[in-house]
Protein backbone atom coordinates (compact mmCIF):
# COMPACT_ATOMS: atom_id res chain seq x y z
CA UNK A 1 0.00 0.00 0.00
CA UNK A 2 1.96 3.51 -1.32
CA UNK A 3 1.28 5.70 1.84
CA UNK A 4 1.46 9.06 1.48
CA UNK A 5 4.85 9.44 2.83
CA UNK A 6 5.60 7.61 0.02
CA UNK A 7 4.36 9.04 -2.61
CA UNK A 8 6.22 12.11 -2.11
CA UNK A 9 9.17 10.40 -2.00
CA UNK A 10 8.96 8.84 -5.10
CA UNK A 11 7.51 12.02 -6.19
CA UNK A 12 11.23 13.94 -5.36
CA UNK A 13 12.79 10.98 -6.99
CA UNK A 14 11.36 11.38 -10.11
CA UNK A 15 11.71 15.08 -9.57
CA UNK A 16 15.29 14.69 -9.15
CA UNK A 17 15.58 12.35 -12.05
CA UNK A 18 14.37 15.03 -14.46
CA UNK A 19 16.08 17.78 -13.10
CA UNK A 20 19.34 15.53 -13.67
CA UNK A 21 18.28 14.76 -17.32
CA UNK A 22 17.83 18.23 -18.14
CA UNK A 23 20.87 19.13 -16.42
CA UNK A 24 22.67 16.40 -19.09
CA UNK A 25 20.47 17.26 -21.65
CA UNK A 26 21.61 20.73 -21.27
CA UNK A 27 25.00 20.13 -21.32
CA UNK A 28 24.61 17.89 -24.12
CA UNK A 29 23.18 20.84 -26.03
CA UNK A 30 26.12 23.08 -24.90
CA UNK A 31 28.62 20.94 -26.05
CA UNK A 32 27.84 19.66 -29.45
CA UNK A 33 25.52 23.20 -30.43
CA UNK A 34 26.53 26.02 -28.36
CA UNK A 35 29.94 25.09 -28.12
CA UNK A 36 30.56 22.42 -31.36
CA UNK A 37 33.61 24.37 -32.45
CA UNK A 38 35.42 24.84 -29.80
CA UNK A 39 35.56 20.71 -29.31
CA UNK A 40 36.24 20.43 -32.74
CA UNK A 41 38.85 22.65 -32.82
CA UNK A 42 40.41 20.87 -29.69
CA UNK A 43 40.23 17.69 -31.62
CA UNK A 44 41.66 18.71 -34.96
CA UNK A 45 44.64 19.93 -33.23
CA UNK A 46 45.42 16.61 -31.59
CA UNK A 47 45.67 14.76 -34.83
CA UNK A 48 45.29 17.38 -37.36
CA UNK A 49 48.28 19.65 -38.53
CA UNK A 50 47.10 22.64 -41.83
CA UNK A 51 49.86 22.58 -44.18
CA UNK A 52 50.21 24.93 -46.69
CA UNK A 53 52.20 23.25 -49.97
CA UNK A 54 52.97 24.67 -53.79
CA UNK A 55 52.36 22.96 -56.59
CA UNK A 56 55.29 21.24 -58.27
CA UNK A 57 57.14 24.34 -59.83
CA UNK A 58 56.50 24.56 -64.04
CA UNK A 59 59.59 23.68 -65.98
CA UNK A 60 62.01 25.79 -67.95
CA UNK A 61 62.73 24.81 -71.55
CA UNK A 62 65.40 25.83 -74.16
CA UNK A 63 64.05 27.38 -77.58
CA UNK A 64 63.27 23.98 -79.19
CA UNK A 65 60.55 22.97 -76.25
CA UNK A 66 62.27 19.91 -75.28
CA UNK A 67 65.29 20.45 -73.62
CA UNK A 68 64.18 21.17 -70.14
CA UNK A 69 66.39 23.59 -67.97
CA UNK A 70 64.86 23.38 -65.12
CA UNK A 71 62.76 20.77 -63.40
CA UNK A 72 61.64 19.09 -60.44
CA UNK A 73 63.00 16.07 -58.60
CA UNK A 74 61.49 14.85 -54.88
CA UNK A 75 63.86 15.44 -51.92
CA UNK A 76 63.03 14.55 -48.62
CA UNK A 77 62.61 16.11 -45.12
CA UNK A 78 62.30 15.83 -41.72
CA UNK A 79 59.47 17.29 -39.53
CA UNK A 80 58.25 17.66 -36.00
CA UNK A 81 55.32 18.63 -34.41
CA UNK A 82 56.33 20.44 -31.78
CA UNK A 83 52.86 20.60 -29.50
CA UNK A 84 52.28 16.59 -30.35
CA UNK A 85 56.04 15.64 -29.03
CA UNK A 86 55.36 12.03 -27.12
CA UNK A 87 59.19 11.05 -26.73
CA UNK A 88 60.56 14.45 -25.25
CA UNK A 89 63.54 12.68 -23.46
CA UNK A 90 64.95 10.70 -26.58
CA UNK A 91 63.74 13.59 -28.94
CA UNK A 92 65.28 16.65 -26.69
CA UNK A 93 69.35 14.88 -26.96
CA UNK A 94 68.76 13.49 -30.11
CA UNK A 95 68.40 17.16 -31.97
CA UNK A 96 70.93 18.46 -29.93
CA UNK A 97 73.74 16.31 -30.49
CA UNK A 98 73.17 15.86 -34.22
CA UNK A 99 70.94 18.75 -35.43
CA UNK A 100 71.56 21.78 -33.32
CA UNK A 101 70.05 24.47 -35.33
CA UNK A 102 66.72 22.32 -35.13
CA UNK A 103 67.23 21.86 -31.44
CA UNK A 104 67.38 25.44 -30.72
CA UNK A 105 64.06 26.03 -32.66
CA UNK A 106 62.10 23.11 -30.93
CA UNK A 107 63.49 24.26 -27.57
CA UNK A 108 61.69 28.02 -28.18
CA UNK A 109 58.80 27.03 -29.93
CA UNK A 110 57.38 23.33 -28.44
CA UNK A 111 53.82 24.70 -28.70
CA UNK A 112 54.42 25.30 -32.37
CA UNK A 113 52.13 23.04 -34.78
CA UNK A 114 54.96 22.13 -37.49
CA UNK A 115 58.60 22.71 -37.37
CA UNK A 116 61.06 21.16 -39.80
CA UNK A 117 64.33 19.17 -38.91
CA UNK A 118 66.23 19.46 -41.64
CA UNK A 119 65.03 20.04 -45.65
CA UNK A 120 66.51 18.05 -48.53
CA UNK A 121 68.30 15.47 -46.54
CA UNK A 122 70.69 13.13 -48.03
CA UNK A 123 70.20 8.89 -48.54
CA UNK A 124 72.56 8.77 -45.51
CA UNK A 125 71.30 11.13 -43.74
CA UNK A 126 67.43 9.57 -44.46
CA UNK A 127 68.98 6.08 -43.19
CA UNK A 128 70.00 7.81 -39.83
CA UNK A 129 66.66 8.93 -39.26
CA UNK A 130 65.37 5.82 -39.71
CA UNK A 131 67.25 3.79 -38.08
CA UNK A 132 67.12 6.13 -35.07
CA UNK A 133 63.89 4.97 -34.88
CA UNK A 134 62.20 8.00 -32.66
CA UNK A 135 58.14 8.64 -33.02
CA UNK A 136 58.42 12.33 -33.05
CA UNK A 137 60.60 12.84 -36.27
CA UNK A 138 59.15 11.83 -39.55
CA UNK A 139 59.94 12.33 -43.17
CA UNK A 140 57.94 13.98 -46.13
CA UNK A 141 59.21 14.31 -49.83
CA UNK A 142 58.72 17.83 -51.06
CA UNK A 143 59.65 19.37 -54.77
CA UNK A 144 62.93 20.09 -55.79
CA UNK A 145 64.68 21.79 -58.54
CA UNK A 146 67.03 20.03 -60.62
CA UNK A 147 68.95 22.01 -63.90
CA UNK A 148 70.60 19.53 -66.32
CA UNK A 149 72.54 22.24 -67.98
CA UNK A 150 74.61 23.79 -65.58
CA UNK A 151 76.68 26.03 -67.82
CA UNK A 152 73.18 28.18 -68.22
CA UNK A 153 73.07 28.22 -64.28
CA UNK A 154 73.68 32.35 -64.44
CA UNK A 155 71.01 33.03 -67.04
CA UNK A 156 68.38 30.04 -65.57
CA UNK A 157 69.05 30.85 -61.91
CA UNK A 158 67.93 28.75 -59.11
CA UNK A 159 65.84 28.39 -56.68
CA UNK A 160 65.90 28.59 -52.51
CA UNK A 161 64.75 25.54 -50.14
CA UNK A 162 60.87 26.36 -50.50
CA UNK A 163 61.28 26.78 -54.23
CA UNK A 164 61.25 30.12 -54.91
CA UNK A 165 63.65 32.28 -57.33
CA UNK A 166 66.64 33.57 -55.78
CA UNK A 167 67.74 35.23 -59.28
CA UNK A 168 67.95 34.27 -63.13
CA UNK A 169 64.50 33.39 -64.78
CA UNK A 170 63.68 31.81 -61.89
CA UNK A 171 63.20 34.75 -60.07
CA UNK A 172 62.25 36.78 -63.07
CA UNK A 173 59.21 34.65 -63.77
CA UNK A 174 58.75 33.25 -59.98
CA UNK A 175 55.41 33.96 -59.93
CA UNK A 176 54.59 31.99 -63.45
CA UNK A 177 55.97 28.84 -62.38
CA UNK A 178 55.57 28.82 -58.98
CA UNK A 179 51.60 28.97 -59.47
CA UNK A 180 49.43 28.97 -56.09
CA UNK A 181 49.51 27.33 -53.29
CA UNK A 182 47.43 24.32 -51.55
CA UNK A 183 46.44 23.95 -47.89
CA UNK A 184 46.06 20.36 -47.05
CA UNK A 185 45.15 18.39 -44.00
CA UNK A 186 48.41 16.26 -42.63
CA UNK A 187 45.91 13.86 -40.15
CA UNK A 188 47.43 11.58 -37.21
CA UNK A 189 46.37 8.13 -37.30
CA UNK A 190 45.64 7.70 -33.80
CA UNK A 191 47.12 4.00 -33.69
CA UNK A 192 49.92 3.91 -35.67
CA UNK A 193 50.80 7.68 -34.97
CA UNK A 194 51.78 8.08 -38.49
CA UNK A 195 51.03 11.30 -41.03
CA UNK A 196 49.58 10.76 -44.25
CA UNK A 197 47.77 13.42 -46.15
CA UNK A 198 44.24 13.66 -46.33
CA UNK A 199 42.84 13.85 -50.01
CA UNK A 200 40.54 16.75 -48.97
CA UNK A 201 41.75 20.26 -49.36
CA UNK A 202 40.93 23.57 -47.52
CA UNK A 203 42.24 25.53 -50.42
CA UNK A 204 42.73 24.69 -54.12
CA UNK A 205 45.83 25.49 -55.52
CA UNK A 206 46.91 26.73 -59.09
CA UNK A 207 49.60 24.78 -61.39
CA UNK A 208 52.28 26.70 -62.48
CA UNK A 209 52.81 27.79 -66.55
CA UNK A 210 56.11 26.77 -68.17
CA UNK A 211 58.38 28.89 -69.78
CA UNK A 212 60.31 28.82 -72.72
CA UNK A 213 63.76 30.72 -73.47
CA UNK A 214 65.67 31.42 -76.38
CA UNK A 215 68.03 29.93 -75.08
CA UNK A 216 69.62 27.03 -77.87
CA UNK A 217 70.85 24.20 -75.27
CA UNK A 218 72.95 22.33 -77.70
CA UNK A 219 74.95 25.95 -78.51
CA UNK A 220 74.78 27.07 -74.84
CA UNK A 221 77.11 23.90 -74.16
CA UNK A 222 79.23 24.25 -77.25
CA UNK A 223 80.09 28.28 -76.63
CA UNK A 224 80.67 27.10 -72.89
CA UNK A 225 82.86 24.34 -73.82
CA UNK A 226 85.04 26.83 -76.21
CA UNK A 227 84.93 29.45 -73.91
CA UNK A 228 86.28 27.29 -70.78
CA UNK A 229 88.79 25.79 -72.72
CA UNK A 230 90.63 29.54 -73.93
CA UNK A 231 89.96 30.96 -70.14
CA UNK A 232 92.46 27.56 -69.13
CA UNK A 233 94.51 28.44 -72.39
CA UNK A 234 95.75 31.64 -70.99
CA UNK A 235 94.83 31.10 -67.73
CA UNK A 236 92.22 33.89 -67.25
CA UNK A 237 90.20 35.36 -64.61
CA UNK A 238 87.07 35.40 -66.50
CA UNK A 239 85.57 35.02 -69.76
CA UNK A 240 82.24 35.50 -71.58
CA UNK A 241 80.08 34.44 -74.92
CA UNK A 242 76.83 35.57 -76.08
CA UNK A 243 75.41 34.50 -79.60
CA UNK A 244 72.29 36.57 -80.56
CA UNK A 245 70.06 37.16 -83.63
CA UNK A 246 70.13 40.51 -84.59
CA UNK A 247 66.66 40.38 -86.80
CA UNK A 248 64.85 40.28 -83.44
CA UNK A 249 67.01 40.14 -80.51
CA UNK A 250 66.39 36.82 -79.43
CA UNK A 251 69.58 35.55 -77.42
CA UNK A 252 70.69 31.89 -78.38
CA UNK A 253 73.41 31.26 -75.78
CA UNK A 254 74.73 33.43 -72.93
CA UNK A 255 77.65 31.62 -71.21
CA UNK A 256 80.13 32.96 -68.60
CA UNK A 257 83.70 31.27 -67.02
CA UNK A 258 83.99 30.56 -64.52
CA UNK A 259 80.31 29.40 -63.52
CA UNK A 260 78.77 26.83 -60.51
CA UNK A 261 76.76 23.85 -60.71
CA UNK A 262 73.58 25.00 -59.58
CA UNK A 263 72.19 21.60 -57.89
CA UNK A 264 74.78 22.14 -55.45
CA UNK A 265 74.45 24.40 -52.73
CA UNK A 266 74.49 28.24 -53.53
CA UNK A 267 78.52 29.02 -53.35
CA UNK A 268 80.15 31.24 -50.81
CA UNK A 269 81.35 33.30 -53.68
CA UNK A 270 78.02 34.96 -54.90
CA UNK A 271 80.39 36.58 -57.46
CA UNK A 272 80.41 33.27 -60.15
CA UNK A 273 76.30 32.87 -59.53
CA UNK A 274 76.23 36.99 -61.26
CA UNK A 275 75.67 37.04 -65.31
CA UNK A 276 78.47 39.15 -65.94
CA UNK A 277 77.13 39.51 -69.65
CA UNK A 278 74.45 41.96 -67.67
CA UNK A 279 75.68 42.82 -64.47
CA UNK A 280 79.27 43.89 -64.93
CA UNK A 281 80.22 47.22 -67.24
CA UNK A 282 83.77 47.41 -69.22
CA UNK A 283 86.28 49.91 -70.67
CA UNK A 284 86.54 47.73 -73.68
CA UNK A 285 88.92 49.25 -76.09
CA UNK A 286 89.66 49.85 -79.61
CA UNK A 287 86.24 47.92 -80.62
CA UNK A 288 84.41 51.28 -79.94
CA UNK A 289 86.03 52.36 -83.15
CA UNK A 290 83.68 50.99 -85.13
CA UNK A 291 80.79 52.97 -83.98
CA UNK A 292 83.37 56.07 -83.87
CA UNK A 293 83.57 55.48 -87.20
CA UNK A 294 80.14 54.73 -87.85
CA UNK A 295 79.30 58.40 -86.21
CA UNK A 296 81.85 59.97 -88.81
CA UNK A 297 80.12 58.32 -91.63
CA UNK A 298 76.64 59.55 -90.59
CA UNK A 299 77.92 62.77 -89.98
CA UNK A 300 79.57 62.90 -93.01
CA UNK A 301 83.23 64.69 -91.67
CA UNK A 302 84.75 62.03 -92.95
CA UNK A 303 84.89 59.10 -95.90
CA UNK A 304 86.20 55.73 -96.26
CA UNK A 305 88.81 56.61 -98.88
CA UNK A 306 89.97 59.68 -96.99
CA UNK A 307 93.84 60.02 -96.35
CA UNK A 308 94.45 60.33 -92.39
CA UNK A 309 97.89 61.11 -91.52
CA UNK A 310 99.15 58.81 -88.25
CA UNK A 311 102.41 60.14 -87.57
CA UNK A 312 104.23 57.09 -88.72
CA UNK A 313 105.14 57.16 -85.03
CA UNK A 314 103.75 54.95 -81.88
CA UNK A 315 103.17 57.51 -79.63
CA UNK A 316 101.99 60.99 -80.86
CA UNK A 317 100.49 64.30 -79.57
CA UNK A 318 97.39 65.76 -80.25
CA UNK A 319 96.53 69.06 -78.66
CA UNK A 320 99.20 68.41 -76.18
CA UNK A 321 97.87 65.22 -75.31
CA UNK A 322 99.65 61.39 -75.49
CA UNK A 323 98.12 59.24 -77.61
CA UNK A 324 99.79 55.26 -78.10
CA UNK A 325 98.95 53.36 -80.60
CA UNK A 326 99.93 49.69 -81.11
CA UNK A 327 101.78 50.39 -84.26
CA UNK A 328 103.18 52.92 -86.37
CA UNK A 329 101.27 53.90 -89.24
CA UNK A 330 101.65 56.78 -91.95
CA UNK A 331 99.17 57.70 -93.89
CA UNK A 332 96.58 55.21 -94.72
CA UNK A 333 92.50 55.84 -96.06
CA UNK A 334 89.85 56.15 -92.92
CA UNK A 335 88.96 52.81 -93.89
CA UNK A 336 92.11 51.17 -93.37
CA UNK A 337 92.57 53.54 -89.62
CA UNK A 338 89.69 51.26 -88.15
CA UNK A 339 90.90 47.96 -89.83
CA UNK A 340 94.79 48.22 -88.34
CA UNK A 341 93.13 49.85 -85.36
CA UNK A 342 95.47 53.06 -84.95
CA UNK A 343 94.39 55.32 -82.22
CA UNK A 344 96.28 58.14 -83.40
CA UNK A 345 94.26 58.35 -86.54
CA UNK A 346 90.95 57.66 -84.89
CA UNK A 347 91.25 60.41 -82.48
CA UNK A 348 91.78 62.92 -85.27
CA UNK A 349 88.14 61.79 -86.67
CA UNK A 350 86.53 61.74 -83.75
CA UNK A 351 87.66 65.33 -82.42
CA UNK A 352 85.97 66.36 -85.39
CA UNK A 353 83.12 64.63 -84.50
CA UNK A 354 83.16 66.68 -81.20
CA UNK A 355 80.10 66.46 -78.84
CA UNK A 356 78.26 64.68 -81.48
CA UNK A 357 80.38 61.16 -80.61
CA UNK A 358 78.82 61.34 -76.73
CA UNK A 359 75.13 61.88 -78.85
CA UNK A 360 76.05 58.81 -81.09
CA UNK A 361 76.95 56.42 -78.37
CA UNK A 362 73.59 57.06 -76.35
CA UNK A 363 71.69 56.70 -79.70
CA UNK A 364 73.18 53.11 -79.88
CA UNK A 365 71.99 52.77 -76.46
CA UNK A 366 74.86 52.69 -74.78
CA UNK A 367 74.37 53.98 -70.92
CA UNK A 368 70.76 52.95 -71.14
CA UNK A 369 69.48 49.06 -70.29
CA UNK A 370 68.43 46.69 -72.71
CA UNK A 371 65.86 45.43 -70.49
CA UNK A 372 66.44 41.94 -70.78
CA UNK A 373 63.97 39.53 -68.88
CA UNK A 374 67.09 38.99 -65.80
CA UNK A 375 67.85 41.42 -62.82
CA UNK A 376 70.63 43.10 -62.45
CA UNK A 377 71.28 44.62 -65.23
CA UNK A 378 73.52 47.33 -65.40
CA UNK A 379 73.44 51.07 -67.05
CA UNK A 380 76.68 51.34 -68.24
CA UNK A 381 78.44 54.54 -68.34
CA UNK A 382 79.21 57.84 -70.75
CA UNK A 383 81.28 60.56 -69.59
CA UNK A 384 78.77 63.61 -69.88
CA UNK A 385 80.46 66.39 -72.18
CA UNK A 386 79.84 68.61 -69.61
CA UNK A 387 82.96 66.31 -67.57
CA UNK A 388 85.27 66.39 -70.66
CA UNK A 389 88.36 67.44 -70.47
CA UNK A 390 90.96 67.48 -73.27
CA UNK A 391 91.51 64.03 -73.46
CA UNK A 392 88.00 62.88 -73.32
CA UNK A 393 87.20 63.13 -76.76
CA UNK A 394 90.80 60.66 -77.58
CA UNK A 395 89.91 58.42 -75.16
CA UNK A 396 86.23 58.12 -76.10
CA UNK A 397 87.26 57.55 -79.61
CA UNK A 398 89.13 54.08 -78.68
CA UNK A 399 86.85 53.07 -75.77
CA UNK A 400 87.61 54.45 -72.60
CA UNK A 401 85.78 56.73 -70.61
CA UNK A 402 82.76 54.35 -72.06
CA UNK A 403 81.68 51.57 -70.10
CA UNK A 404 79.25 49.04 -71.71
CA UNK A 405 77.86 45.51 -70.92
CA UNK A 406 78.73 42.54 -72.99
CA UNK A 407 74.78 42.27 -74.19
CA UNK A 408 74.99 46.63 -75.03
CA UNK A 409 78.02 45.80 -77.18
CA UNK A 410 75.98 43.33 -78.93
CA UNK A 411 72.97 45.33 -79.39
CA UNK A 412 74.62 47.93 -81.03
CA UNK A 413 76.40 45.39 -83.59
CA UNK A 414 73.17 44.06 -84.18
CA UNK A 415 71.79 47.79 -85.32
CA UNK A 416 74.84 47.62 -88.30
CA UNK A 417 73.53 43.50 -89.18
CA UNK A 418 69.48 45.45 -88.72
CA UNK A 419 70.21 47.70 -91.44
CA UNK A 420 70.68 50.30 -89.29
CA UNK A 421 67.82 49.30 -86.68
CA UNK A 422 68.20 48.59 -83.12
CA UNK A 423 65.72 45.70 -81.90
CA UNK A 424 65.33 44.58 -77.72
CA UNK A 425 67.47 41.61 -76.94
CA UNK A 426 65.03 39.23 -75.07
CA UNK A 427 65.23 35.59 -73.69
CA UNK A 428 61.70 35.04 -73.28
CA UNK A 429 60.76 32.83 -76.52
CA UNK A 430 57.50 34.45 -78.02
CA UNK A 431 57.87 37.74 -77.23
CA UNK A 432 57.33 40.71 -79.94
CA UNK A 433 59.94 43.08 -80.45
CA UNK A 434 59.32 45.79 -82.75
CA UNK A 435 62.55 47.26 -84.21
CA UNK A 436 63.22 50.72 -83.82
CA UNK A 437 63.15 53.57 -86.06
CA UNK A 438 65.75 54.04 -88.75
CA UNK A 439 68.92 54.88 -86.79
CA UNK A 440 71.73 55.25 -89.62
CA UNK A 441 71.41 55.57 -93.31
CA UNK A 442 71.71 52.43 -95.81
CA UNK A 443 75.11 54.37 -96.86
CA UNK A 444 76.91 54.42 -93.72
CA UNK A 445 75.81 50.69 -92.89
CA UNK A 446 76.93 50.00 -96.18
CA UNK A 447 79.96 52.04 -95.81
CA UNK A 448 80.82 50.31 -92.43
CA UNK A 449 79.29 46.86 -93.00
CA UNK A 450 82.81 47.05 -95.51
CA UNK A 451 84.54 48.34 -92.99
CA UNK A 452 84.15 45.69 -90.67
CA UNK A 453 84.30 42.88 -93.16
CA UNK A 454 87.85 44.16 -94.90
CA UNK A 455 89.08 44.58 -90.40
CA UNK A 456 88.06 40.85 -90.70
CA UNK A 457 90.02 39.75 -93.88
CA UNK A 458 92.57 41.49 -93.53
CA UNK A 459 92.61 43.34 -90.06
CA UNK A 460 93.19 43.05 -86.26
CA UNK A 461 90.17 40.76 -86.23
CA UNK A 462 91.69 38.48 -89.25
CA UNK A 463 91.96 35.20 -86.65
CA UNK A 464 87.97 35.51 -86.94
CA UNK A 465 87.30 34.75 -90.43
CA UNK A 466 85.41 31.91 -91.57
CA UNK A 467 85.65 30.67 -95.30
CA UNK A 468 82.52 31.14 -97.63
CA UNK A 469 80.74 33.14 -94.64
CA UNK A 470 81.04 37.01 -94.18
CA UNK A 471 82.48 38.18 -91.22
CA UNK A 472 82.42 41.70 -90.10
CA UNK A 473 84.14 41.98 -87.11
CA UNK A 474 86.00 44.10 -84.69
CA UNK A 475 88.51 43.33 -81.69
CA UNK A 476 89.74 45.81 -78.55
CA UNK A 477 92.20 45.00 -76.51
CA UNK A 478 92.14 47.45 -73.41
CA UNK A 479 94.26 47.94 -69.53
CA UNK A 480 91.80 47.42 -66.67
CA UNK A 481 91.58 50.65 -63.99
CA UNK A 482 93.21 49.73 -61.11
CA UNK A 483 93.43 52.47 -58.08
CA UNK A 484 92.86 55.41 -60.92
CA UNK A 485 95.41 54.63 -63.15
CA UNK A 486 95.16 52.03 -65.66
CA UNK A 487 97.69 48.61 -65.61
CA UNK A 488 99.49 47.55 -68.66
CA UNK A 489 99.83 43.95 -67.21
CA UNK A 490 96.09 43.82 -66.81
CA UNK A 491 93.59 43.72 -69.85
CA UNK A 492 90.40 42.84 -71.26
CA UNK A 493 90.31 41.37 -75.24
CA UNK A 494 87.16 41.40 -76.95
CA UNK A 495 85.75 40.20 -80.66
CA UNK A 496 82.54 41.04 -81.80
CA UNK A 497 80.96 41.20 -84.84
CA UNK A 498 78.09 39.67 -87.24
CA UNK A 499 78.13 36.30 -88.98
CA UNK A 500 76.23 36.31 -92.55
CA UNK A 501 75.14 33.82 -95.33
CA UNK A 502 72.34 34.80 -97.21
CA UNK A 503 69.07 35.32 -94.95
CA UNK A 504 71.26 33.95 -92.05
CA UNK A 505 72.27 36.03 -89.37
CA UNK A 506 74.24 36.09 -86.56
CA UNK A 507 75.81 38.69 -83.49
CA UNK A 508 78.95 37.37 -81.39
CA UNK A 509 80.42 38.89 -78.59
CA UNK A 510 83.64 36.77 -77.18
CA UNK A 511 85.70 38.22 -74.70
CA UNK A 512 88.27 37.18 -72.11
CA UNK A 513 89.55 39.32 -68.97
CA UNK A 514 93.00 39.46 -67.48
CA UNK A 515 94.87 36.40 -68.44
CA UNK A 516 97.78 35.52 -67.16
CA UNK A 517 100.11 35.29 -69.99
CA UNK A 518 102.01 38.70 -70.96
CA UNK A 519 101.53 41.16 -74.65
CA UNK A 520 98.93 39.49 -75.52
CA UNK A 521 96.03 40.99 -78.13
CA UNK A 522 92.29 40.48 -78.64
CA UNK A 523 93.78 39.15 -82.21
CA UNK A 524 95.33 36.36 -80.19
CA UNK A 525 93.11 35.82 -77.75
CA UNK A 526 89.35 36.58 -77.95
CA UNK A 527 89.71 36.32 -82.45
CA UNK A 528 90.28 32.90 -82.27
CA UNK A 529 87.34 32.12 -79.58
CA UNK A 530 85.11 33.97 -81.98
CA UNK A 531 85.67 32.07 -84.84
CA UNK A 532 85.40 28.62 -83.35
CA UNK A 533 81.95 29.59 -81.74
CA UNK A 534 80.88 31.32 -84.91
CA UNK A 535 81.88 27.48 -86.78
CA UNK A 536 80.50 25.71 -84.39
CA UNK A 537 76.96 27.73 -84.94
CA UNK A 538 77.12 27.41 -88.37
CA UNK A 539 77.70 24.08 -88.20
CA UNK A 540 74.89 23.71 -85.39
CA UNK A 541 72.33 25.42 -87.83
CA UNK A 542 72.52 23.89 -91.03
CA UNK A 543 73.91 26.71 -92.20
CA UNK A 544 75.75 25.92 -95.73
Amino acid sequence: MITKRNSLRIGFVFLFLCLLYVIIIFNLYLIQIRQHSFFHDLGQKQYHVALTTNPPRAPIYDRTGHNPLALNKHMVSAFIVPRQVHEHENLSPFLQKHFPHAHKKYMNNKTSSFMFVQRNLTPQQQTFIKNADLKDIQLLQEPHRFYPLTCAAPTVGVTDVDNKGLFGIELTCNTQLAGKESTCLLEQDARSGHFYFKKEQFKQGKNGTPVQLTIDSDLQFLAHEELKETVNKFNAREGAVIIMNPKNGEVIAMATEPTFNPNKSVPANLELTKNSIITESYELGSVFKAFTALAALEEKIVTPNEPIDCKNKKTAYLDGRKVNTWKAHGVIPFAEVVQVSNNIGIAQVAKRLDYLLYDHYTRLGFASKTNIELPGEQTGFINHPANWSKQSIISLSYGYEVRATLLQLARAFAIIANNGHMVQPHLILGKQTTPSKKLYSDETIKQMRTILHETTQTGTARRANIKGYTVMSKTGTANILQNGQYNERKNMYTCAGIVEKGDYQRVIVTFVKEAAHPNLFASIVAAPLFERIAQKTIIHDKVV
